[in-house]
């Protein structure tokens, strides 16, 4: 599912342009990456939460040369899906 299908699923349940549809998903994508940025955990009751987590320092490889690389100090982020998203069966 991309944008324009989250959307287009917007625009069924609430009657509205696709401009108007498309801002809000825009808005929603940009609250959430902003909150995540600031540092917050996001928490979609159903569905799942994302957590910015610290990600260690460590040491690589580069594949090609084979020569050891410092992997920098940094954040990732991690998503614990919900209990209603892990009893969904995918086929």
């Amino acid at each position: 599912m991309i944008k324009i299908d989250i959307a287009n699923s917007l625009m069924k349940v609430h009657p509205c342009s696709r401009a108007t549809a498309l801002q809000v998903v825009d808005l929603l994508t940009e609250r959430l990456k902003d909150a995540l940025l600031n540092g917050h955990r996001i928490e979609i009751r159903g569905f799942g939460v994302f957590e910015p987590r610290p990600r260690k320092r460590g040491m690589g490889r580069n594949i090609k040369t084979g020569a050891s690389v410092q992997i920098p100090k940094g954040k990732s982020i991690r998503f614990k899906p919900g209990k209603d998203l892990r009893e969904i069966e995918v086929q």
